[in-house]
């Protein structure tokens, strides 16, 4: 019985022992290793306008670019660009080929169960570029639900659906690509056309007087800056530097950047 009671104890300090170490190793956050390591290496996908792109001379240039950028240089370290493939992202994280992953990724449920999010660092989701003829006079998707308006879109789009769920008294017209159903607007063939902020936003910025943009999302759709799970102190870190940035004005000044200014597109087409 002594025996069996020693070789118990024995079993359960090796256990505690190897909890305890497994514990540590977990506790370690990645921020320390960025810090340790002098670099953050950061994941995304070059293509995703005005998120990240590559310009003509071989940068990698966007908004989730110069955030990661300034994030490296707020805590003393070098960034460094890991360009990957979509499909391969979440595992790129996981297996620690980046620290963090800044490329626009929508937050689902699903993904949640595999990386763990920062507070989203902003919210995309469906507007409206408007015919110039009704500024003023619109100033919300609920004002265009109405027979007497046509909404144009591209057909099998999130725009289309959100229209037909919102908007089911107007009048819908689908077409082929974002650019013919745009130009329904421009050419006063359509009130709106309702498709992805980030898109209109540059269509906005590349047409200022030509049309009005109702820039505010009226469907949620929360990006966020995507970490390896059990990291409290990391999403501390970039929940409290988003919060800095949003209150000090750096935020605002890059989002004016890239999101109300076309002058970058020259560098990408």
């Amino acid at each position: 019985m002594k025996k069996f009671v020693k070789s118990t104890v024995a079993s359960l300090v090796f256990a505690c022992a190897a909890l305890s170490t497994t514990q540590a190793s977990a506790a370690t956050s990645t921020l320390e290793s960025v810090l340790n390591a002098g670099e953050l290496k950061v994941c995304f996908d070059a293509g995703y306008m005005p998120f990240e792109m590559k310009s003509k001379d071989g940068r990698f240039i966007g908004f989730d670019i110069d955030l990661a950028k300034h994030m490296a240089r707020s805590i003393g370290v070098k960034y460094e660009p890991v360009n990957t493939a979509w499909d391969g992202i979440i595992p790129a994280l996981q297996t620690g080929k980046c620290d963090i992953i800044m490329a626009g990724m929508t937050i689902t449920p699903e993904r949640n169960l595999k990386v763990n999010f920062a507070q989203p660092y902003i919210v995309i989701g469906q507007s409206i570029i408007l015919s110039k003829k009704l500024e003023g006079k619109i100033k919300s998707y609920k004002d265009l639900n109405d027979p007497k308006y046509t909404i144009a879109t591209k057909l099998g789009t999130t725009g289309a659906e959100a229209t037909k769920k919102y908007l089911p008294k107007a009048k819908l017209d689908l077409y082929d690509t974002e650019v013919d159903s745009v130009l329904q607007v421009t050419n006063g063939k359509a009130d709106a056309f309702i498709y992805d902020f980030p898109y209109n936003a540059i269509y906005a910025a590349q047409h200022k007087g030509q049309i009005e943009h109702l820039s505010k999302p009226f469907t949620y759709e929360p990006l966020g800056w995507a970490v390896r799970q059990d990291d409290p102190n990391f999403l501390n870190f970039l929940n409290n530097y988003l919060r800095q940035i949003q209150g000090d004005g750096t935020y605002d000044r890059l989002y004016d950047k890239w999101f109300k200014s076309d002058s970058w597109l020259k560098n990408v087409q």
